[in-house]
């Protein structure tokens, strides 16, 4: 293709997938797929200024005003920002400033979070919201005043009076729990579930019925000025401005002493990422000081002092080529998708999870579906939804399976009635599941025992259960003998097992791979249990005793060991030397009759130690809020849990205030 069909392709797309994105709340691509569509588009118009056309979507911003709302002509244009997507491109930028201002030494920057929602300017005339409107094109937008009049947030007066006009520009968003619940229930309606928050917010600022947006629970992030005397001489100022006259920003933004300090806060704050209880596609890093702002300047499409580094997307959209069912270690049978590999969050995914089959149903998903894949941090992927405008004829509803697909026993619905269950407890899937769970990172840490080494070592015989695992030694000369095992290897894996033996009691008990016990109330248990034998003797109300253990996970437990199949295991392994280790004694009573919750980002520990502390120090560290709870040490990035805690007017500290108000001498740890 030549450069100007190419370019008259990519104004096309690029045109027709704004208007998809902005006007009608329903992408096809993701953003990152959006953004190499862009770039490309904009370097072939530089490479070949002759191809600029005055309508090129790269001289505009957004897209024009929908119909049905009034237009509002912004009086300083809503730019958008240049993008960057390595930390080269940020040094490069630093390096276009310093030249630009003929200034050496570190420029002083402000990090603040790029909300992913929607841009809204609103008017004030003497403290009173008067015009909300939208950023369209970036030069003319909706207005949408009764709309942003439902949104929290946006005060309808400044808590402090401003005479004449006064404008303030920021981000219209929903938080993820409100937008799970909201695609929760157009699923169950059979409707088209969002992509994302950011097109829920965006569609329900677009509601010709307020009422409509109000049911939204959108929130506003006040990010800048537009109109009106300035009312600061610095970014990190305005927003401080901003907060007393009522908006609301993220403490998370940072001021930043160079370059260099920038590039650490954003590895900070992509650590953080997760745990945000709203969304962001990245950061935006600004020059500090708005004098400096001004002498750097604008182009056409934004300012020069500005630039927003962009995290890896962690959506896209890809085909769904088939629904196979899996069986997990408790005879769980779930949905997976098989997919068209696609690239989420920087990870090639091949895999996704569907939930259950009566979730698959509400998400109305089926093969051959183009589906929207979802993958944040470290949680597995999963299909949020499928775009029904691209389902091909003829596709079909998934039925659930009658049977098992690996055993071919009668599946049965477990008490509540959501998921399918294997109830055959020889069934090779659940075997093989229970063996690779007993021997992952977070259980015994068994390197060199991964999935594909325990398949491989149940198709040949090796091993036949878990406790089969500490039998391994007496079958070295087979081990040695394998394809890209030898000597070394063999060796390394049997000290692997026989270090595992000693493992604490909490690590042992998460091996154990008992219904709902995950790893922090394996630590629960542990430290009330103190040791096996104790644990071994459980009935229902001394479980039940136990902080953050309810009553369908002490009956899973009550019943588990009730099991003489779950005893032998247990002897088994006992037999074969494994001996856990109990869990260290108190050595204080410093927090005793305390509950204290950690939640949110704590820079200056981990989580596991503080809670070890707090315990060992003769407290209870919870992983919920209740009305029992003493105290909450909340981090960068909390989010319902604090909530909470503000709600039950429980007493709040953040990390540097928790550390404070130890007492002399007593140290972390």
């Amino acid at each position: 293709m030549n450069p100007q069909d190419r370019v008259e392709f990519l104004r096309n797309e690029v045109t027709r997938h704004i208007d998809l994105y902005f006007a009608q709340n329903a992408p096809e691509i993701s953003d990152s797929e959006y953004d190499r569509l862009f770039q490309e588009l904009l370097d072939l118009e530089k490479q070949f200024p002759d191809l600029v056309t005055p309508d090129s979507p790269t001289h505009r911003i957004g897209a024009p005003p929908t119909k049905g709302f009034e237009s509002h002509k912004h009086q300083i244009p809503m730019l958008s920002l240049d993008n960057a997507f390595s930390l080269d491109e940020l040094n490069s930028f630093d390096e276009r400033l310093h030249r630009a201002l003929e200034l050496d030494g570190d420029l002083e920057y402000f990090l603040e979070l790029k909300y992913d929602g929607l841009s809204l300017s609103l008017t004030y005339e003497d403290s009173v919201l008067k015009t909300a409107a939208t950023r369209g094109d970036g030069r003319e937008g909706e207005v949408v005043t009764a709309n942003a009049k439902t949104v929290r947030g946006i005060p309808l007066r400044l808590k402090h009076p401003i005479p004449g006009t006064f404008e303030v520009r920021g981000e219209v968003l929903m938080y993820k729990d409100v937008f799970e619940k909201l695609n929760a229930e157009r699923a169950e309606r059979g409707e088209q579930v969002f992509a994302n928050p950011r097109n829920a917010a965006a569609g329900g600022m677009r509601q010709l019925d307020s009422r409509l947006t109000a049911a939204r629970k959108l929130t506003f992030m006040a990010y800048s000025q537009g109109v009106g005397e300035s009312i600061a001489s610095s970014q990190s100022d305005l927003l401080q401005k901003l907060r007393e006259l009522g908006f609301q920003s993220s403490e998370i933004s940072s001021r930043c002493g160079g370059i260099q300090e920038v590039l650490r806060q954003i590895e900070r704050i992509q650590s953080l990422r997760d745990t945000l209880p709203f969304g962001i596609d990245g950061v935006v890093v600004k020059l500090n000081e708005f004098a400096l702002q001004r002498q750097a300047g604008m182009t056409t499409r934004g300012p020069r002092w500005a630039i927003a580094y962009k995290f890896a997307a962690e959506q896209a959209f890809t085909r769904l080529n088939s629904i196979f069912s899996q069986v997990g270690r408790t005879g769980v049978v779930t949905p997976v998708a098989d997919l068209e590999p696609v690239v989420v969050g920087g990870v090639t995914v091949t895999r996704a999870t569907l939930h259950n089959y009566e979730d698959l149903e509400r998400r109305n998903v089926r093969e051959g579906d183009t589906v929207i894949v979802q993958r944040a941090g470290d949680v597995i992927p999963e299909v949020v939804g499928a775009v029904l405008e691209k389902r091909p004829s003829g596709s079909v509803e998934p039925n659930p399976p009658k049977n098992c697909p690996e055993c071919d026993s009668p599946l049965v619905k477990d008490a509540g009635g959501v998921f399918l269950r294997c109830p055959n407890k020889a069934c090779p899937a659940q075997i093989s599941a229970k063996i690779i769970h007993f021997a992952s990172r977070l259980a015994m840490d068994i390197e060199g025992l991964g999935e594909k080494q325990v398949q491989r070592f149940l198709e040949l015989e090796l091993i036949r259960d878990v406790a089969s695992i500490y039998s391994l030694h007496l079958r070295s000369k087979d081990l040695i003998e394998l394809d890209r095992m030898g000597e070394q290897s063999v060796a390394n894996l049997l000290q692997a097992i026989e270090g595992s033996k000693s493992r604490p009691l909490d690590r042992f008990l998460f091996a154990l791979g008992i219904r709902f016990v995950g790893d922090r109330t394996a630590r629960d248990l542990a430290r009330t249990f103190r040791n096996i034998g104790e644990f071994r003797k459980a009935n229902y109300e001394a479980l039940i005793a136990v902080p953050d253990i309810g009553p369908r996970t002490a009956s899973e437990i009550e019943q588990w060991l009730e099991d003489p199949a779950n005893q032998s295991l247990i002897d088994g392994l006992l037999g074969a030397g494994v001996a856990p280790a109990e869990p260290d004694s108190p050595r204080g009573d410093y927090f005793a009759g305390q509950i204290i919750v950690f939640t949110g980002k704590l820079e200056r520990f981990s989580r596991d130690a503080a809670e070890e502390m707090v315990i060992s120090l003769g407290g209870k560290a919870a992983g919920s809020v209740s009305k029992n709870t003493t105290l909450v040490v909340a981090g960068p990035g909390a989010g319902s849990k604090l909530a909470k805690a503000q709600e039950l007017n429980i007493p709040v500290m953040d990390e540097e205030q928790f550390l404070g108000s130890l007492p002399e001498g007593l140290q972390l740890g």
